[in-house]
Parts: structure tokens; C-alpha cells; sequence
């Protein structure tokens, strides 16, 4: 019996790639099967596709999708934030790609993958997350009340399967219908760099060569019989800039008790703080998206961690009445994050057993066996605003005027952040700064 593995990937500004191997099981129905494949497509690639359209988005249904985000972001984040270094997830792009992927799922591993969703039912969860995509992408655009302002915001999905499986009817409506994808017909067994380059290439374009790499040499191999992509790309200009003058190096302090000398910007924020924190609340250009800074209290960093995995995201991204100072490092940094270990961390643990996974309503060719999750974060801010991908945000605004102004808040410690939508608090991005110079 051959091995079987599989491997995600997660695209800059939010990818996420999944590749699957598996050993020959024999054939299916006819009646399971697609239609013939469609012409090549450009650049030679066959399409595989469903005839289905893709669903009409209805926004009663956006919170189910937020809703499987933040449940996602929460425990990654609890599994990761240990880890030394900086962390930068991507909870929509993650969310989005193992959607896809759990309607290929079946028994203990369609469970198991849905429990880490924070969802129940599959068709439910496609629905969520097609109507949260079409929202999160309806924010991208001029923006009319700031001259020259635009948002970038833009989701795309696409696998790259094996030329010559036969991928079941159901997975592949499911696919059109919910997440607008089809799959790309490549040849692993005997083309492998030219495959591993179209997967590359398409990420590439699809995040502005932020993630030009999301398949590194070794990540596929002749086994591989399936690679699934999400790539989410944000960019947007920040509703008050920064002034680049006021800009000055300064110390952060970092968690071995040195101090680096990063560049700090100056200028303010809205405000927000609980037990433990205060938070600084940054609008980008329009209002419908934000990015939240959250510093905890020295000595208390432990505590902000745990508020976050236990379902208290939604409260830091709060408002307050009233402004606060704010100096906020600049920083830029790439992070890739395996996530194998963390999603089986949270549950998802027959999905990589090569004796057990069952992804049959993928195909019935071969079985199939997820090998490895990995995510790459591009992530830079500075003065003008944000260059990203994926981001969620929720924003409320509670409580009424501070007698005086909230003292400055000088983030010159490890804090964490989230870039989120502002009317749901879906977590587009959600990570922990610890060293600004990255």
C-alpha cells in the first residue's frame, strides 16, 4: 500500500493550499461522476468544474460564517501564541480553505473537521461562508467620502487535482456553488515543478507577489493528489493617517527584557480598555474595516492570551467614547505558520491519520489523507495604512464620555492585534506582535 499525504498551504494576505495524495480504490459510479472536462483554460490547464452557478449570497446568513472565523481564529490562536516569534494568522483565509475541504469529508472526519469550524452542518457552513465572502469583498472599492481612498479586498479560491482523477458530482457542486472554484488539472506523477510552479504562480497573482511561494520545493510530491488554494488580498489606507514626521525611533521592549530601537508612529486612535488591557481602535477609510491594538497590563499578557481563546475577541474590539494618544511601532513581516499540529490540537486529528481519514466524497478513485496545514501571513503597516490579507474586524461602540481624556497609550510591549469588519467583527487577521523589526 502506497502513502498517502496531504498538504495545506495558506497563501499570503491568507492562503491556503491543500494537497492530496492517496492509492488507487478502484472506480466509481457513473452517476457521482462530472461532466467531461472543459478545454484548457489559460495557460494550458484543464478545468474540472461543476455547471452549477454560484449561490446568490444572502446576508441573513453572514454570521454563520463570522461566526466559524472566530471560532477557527480563537483556537489557532490559543495552539500558536506560544511559540517564540512573532504570530500573524489568517482565521478567514484558514476557515474558507478547510471549508472547501470538509465537503469532501465524510464520517468522524467531516465531525471532527466541522466541531473546529464551530459548525454543525456542512451545507449550512458553505452557505455562512459564501454569504461572508460576498460581504467582506462588497467593502472593496473607492471610498466616496475620502478623496483618492480605495480598498483593496479581494477572496479567491482554486485546486490543482491530478490530471486524470474523477472527482465526485456533489464535491464539485459544492464547490461552485459556495466558493466559485473548479479544479485545475495538473500532473503530479510526471510534471511535478511544472504543477508546483502553477500553483505558485496563480498565488502569486491572486496576493500581488506578497506570497510568491506558498508550495516550497519538497512541500508536493508524486503522491500529491489534490492541492487546495485560498488567497486573500487587503490593502486600505487608514481613515486619519499618520503624519511621517512625527514618526522617531524609540524603544520596544521585548520579551527577554532588552530593548530595540524600532520606529514608532505618533498620532490617535479610539479607545478602549478592559480588566487587564486598554486597546487602541483604528479605522481605515470608510469605517467598514478597522484594526484593533490590544496591550495588556504588565505582567498580564497571559491573561489577554487566554481572554482571546475563550471567546473574548468580540469585547476588545469595543469602543469607548472619547480618543486616546496612540504610539504604535511600524512593522513589516512575513510569517508562515504550520498548522498541522494546532488544528489537531483543537480535534481534527482523523483527518491526518493515513488509516483513517475518510475523503471519499472527494473521489472514489483514491483514498485520500490530509498530510500538513501551513499558512503564510504578509502583514505591513505604517503611516498611509495596511497591506495585507484576509481580515476581519468587528467595532461597537459602548459606554458614554470619560470625564477627562484616557492617558496615552504607548504600545512599546508585545500587544496583539486584529484587522477585522467593523459591523461584524469578523477576524480578517488576528496576531501578536513581540518584536516589530520581525
Amino acid at each position: 500500500m502506497l502513502t498517502r499525504r496531504d498538504l495545506v498551504r495558506v497563501g499570503t494576505l491568507g492562503g491556503l493550499v491543500v494537497a492530496v495524495p492517496g492509492i488507487f480504490a478502484g472506480c466509481s459510479d457513473d452517476s457521482s461522476q462530472p461532466k467531461p472536462p472543459k478545454p484548457p483554460a489559460a495557460g494550458g490547464i484543464r478545468l474540472v468544474s461543476s455547471d452549477v452557478a454560484r449561490q446568490v449570497a444572502d446576508p441573513a446568513l453572514v454570521s454563520e460564517g463570522a461566526t466559524a472565523v472566530t471560532a477557527l481564529g480563537a483556537g489557532l490562536y490559543g495552539q500558536l501564541v506560544s511559540e517564540p516569534g512573532n504570530l500573524a494568522l489568517s482565521p478567514f483565509s484558514a476557515a474558507v480553505a478547510l471549508g472547501m475541504t470538509v465537503n469532501g469529508a465524510v464520517g468522524a472526519t467531516r465531525e471532527e473537521m466541522l466541531e473546529v469550524l464551530g459548525a454543525t452542518d456542512t451545507d449550512a457552513l458553505d452557505q455562512g461562508l459564501n454569504a461572508l465572502t460576498a460581504y467582506v469583498e462588497s467593502l472593496a472599492g473607492p471610498v466616496p467620502q475620502v478623496e483618492d481612498a480605495e480598498i483593496a479586498l479581494a477572496s479567491a479560491n482554486q485546486l490543482f487535482g491530478q490530471d486524470g482523477v474523477e472527482w465526485q458530482r456533489p464535491f464539485l457542486d459544492a464547490l461552485a456553488r459556495s466558493f466559485g472554484a473548479g479544479v485545475r488539472e495538473v500532473d503530479y506523477e510526471g510534471a511535478l515543478e511544472p504543477a508546483r510552479a502553477a500553483i505558485n504562480g496563480w498565488t502569486a497573482e491572486q496576493t500581488h507577489d506578497r506570497i510568491p511561494e506558498i508550495v516550497p520545493a519538497g512541500a508536493v510530491d508524486t503522491s500529491t493528489r489534490l492541492v487546495l488554494v485560498n488567497a486573500l488580498y487587503f490593502k486600505a489606507p487608514w481613515s486619519t493617517p499618520f503624519e511621517p514626521d512625527a514618526t522617531s525611533d524609540d524603544d520596544f521592549h521585548l520579551l527577554d527584557g532588552s530593548t530595540a530601537a524600532v520606529p514608532m508612529m505618533h498620532g490617535s486612535a479610539g479607545y478602549g480598555e478592559g480588566d487587564g488591557w486598554r486597546a487602541a481602535h483604528l479605522p481605515y477609510a470608510g469605517d467598514t474595516l478597522a484594526m484593533t491594538v490590544v496591550l495588556p497590563d504588565e505582567g498580564r499578557e497571559a491573561e489577554l492570551d487566554a481572554l482571546v481563546v475563550d471567546g473574548g475577541l468580540p469585547g476588545l474590539l469595543e469602543w469607548q467614547s472619547g480618543d486616546l494618544q496612540l504610539s504604535l511601532p511600524r512593522w513589516t513581516f512575513l510569517v508562515g505558520e504550520p498548522l498541522k499540529d494546532a488544528l489537531s490540537g483543537l480535534g481534527m486529528t482523523t483527518a491526518f491519520d493515513p488509516e483513517a481519514a475518510d475523503f471519499s466524497a472527494m473521489t472514489a478513485d483514491e483514498a485520500l489523507v490530509v498530510g500538513n496545514v501551513l499558512q503564510q501571513v504578509f502583514i505591513a503597516v505604517d503611516e498611509a495604512g495596511t497591506e495585507a490579507a484576509a481580515a476581519t474586524a468587528v467595532v461597537m461602540d459602548a459606554g458614554s464620555a470619560p470625564v477627562a481624556p484616557p492617558e496615552p497609550l504607548v504600545v512599546d510591549r508585545p500587544f496583539v492585534f486584529v484587522i477585522h469588519d467593523v459591523q461584524h467583527g469578523t477576524p480578517l487577521f488576528l496576531g501578536k506582535v513581540v518584536d516589530p523589526r520581525g
